[in-house]
């Protein structure tokens, strides 16, 4: 496999105040600029989906919003990012934190939902669900509810030989928790993952 170089990402600021800024990330430099503006602009849609989020979510005055991403993979031609936004409202108990996350492949200018990352007609939400169980019990996390499956749709990303799927706070487990993160080998879901898709290319061995 030829030698994918990582993509240029530039960070932009969004700020309306000394306490209500948000990071944000924007690719650069690419040959295709018609890729580079659809992928630029996917960003730019979730940043704001995630402040309109916060700010529909409780009738009280904001008086603190942080926003900022991490790059989780930037190799062989997948872009994976995580987009995140801690608010606080006046008067409320603690601060809430949703996260996102894209991935694309840059040279197709594709964005992926969780269900493109795999054959078409596999059952990859029994098969995630089931290595998801599996950690649970090894981990030890206590759940809010018995755990039963993920969602078709679940929030993941890609990082390097792993899957990452993840849940919202309160979604599986108690706000003391954190983000419940699971980490999946590509190499576990081998036999169902799109041959073509950006599984299989963090799966070649080089």
């Amino acid at each position: 496999m030829p030698t994918a170089l990582p993509v240029a990402v530039q960070t932009v600021k969004l700020s309306s105040g000394p306490q209500k800024t948000v990071f944000y990330p924007q690719v650069t430099g690419m040959r295709n600029k018609e890729i580079q503006k659809a992928m630029n602009r996917a960003i730019a849609y979730q940043t704001q989906q995630l402040i309109n989020l916060q700010v529909g979510n409780m009738p009280t005055t904001v008086e603190e919003m942080e926003g900022s991403y991490e790059i989780k993979n930037n190799q062989r031609e997948v872009l994976s990012v995580s987009l995140s936004n801690y608010t606080y409202h006046f008067h409320a108990a603690h601060g809430m934190t949703f996260i996102k996350s894209l991935t694309f492949d840059w040279q197709k200018g594709k964005l992926y939902q969780l269900k493109d990352l795999f054959k078409p007609g596999s059952d990859y939400v029994k098969r995630l669900s089931d290595l998801i169980r599996i950690q649970i019990q090894q981990r030890d996390i206590q759940l809010l509810n018995d755990f039963t499956a993920i969602q078709p749709n679940q929030d993941f990303y890609i990082a390097d030989k792993a899957l990452i799927i993840y849940f919202q706070l309160y979604e599986i487990t108690p706000y003391v928790f954190g983000f419940p993160m699971f980490p999946i080998s590509v190499y576990s879901l081998q036999d169902i993952i799109d041959e073509n898709g950006p599984l299989a290319r963090m799966a070649v061995n080089n």
